[in-house]
């Protein structure tokens, strides 16, 4: 298995590459928009951007999710949890959209909790964790070519070292 972290020091943001050496698939992880970073970093682990995916809707910086998705002709995976009000929105190619980057992926899934994202042989499996947010997914990671156990949780903004997500950040 492939992981790879990147972080913007500017935010405070985390994002990850992670990806089957088998297969030479990689799935990225809450991804900014500076989706060139994605590419360049796939390209030196040997791997292509098969999958997208965020754990949840990010008030504090622009996600990549939806361009980097269209620009790899990736798989985006979005949270389908939380409620009429915290679903992901997604615009059809007719709607009058200000950016090009704002278009639909062409293929979409919507995951609920226990759901699974496979990834040649890492396996990803979305949990529901409300909280900081309440379509809030996490993911446990688990590199099926070595164990069926996990190897890791990301857990997005929902848990930090000695700390925990804000849910006072919500606006209505």
């Amino acid at each position: 298995m492939i992981l790879r972290r990147l972080y913007d020091d500017e935010l405070a943001q985390a994002s990850y590459l992670i990806g089957c050496e088998a297969t030479g698939q990689a799935i990225v992880v809450d991804p900014m928009l500076d989706v060139d970073r994605y590419f360049e970093a796939a390209r030196a682990e040997g791997v292509t951007v098969h999958d997208v995916t965020e754990t949840h809707i990010h008030a504090d910086f622009v996600s990549g999710a939806r361009a980097l998705a269209r620009l790899a002709h990736a798989h985006l995976y979005l949270s389908g949890d939380g409620g009429p009000d915290w679903q992901y929105a997604m615009p059809s190619d007719d709607d009058a959209a200000p950016a090009d980057v704002d278009r639909q992926p062409d293929r979409v899934t919507r995951l609920h909790d226990g759901d699974v994202i496979a990834v040649g042989a890492v396996r990803l499996t979305a949990l529901h964790t409300p909280g900081h947010t309440p379509e809030h997914l996490s993911f446990l990671v688990t590199d099926t070519a070595v164990s069926e156990h996990p190897v890791g949780l990301l857990s997005g903004d929902f848990i930090f070292v000695g700390d925990v997500g804000r849910p006072d950040l919500l606006e209505r």
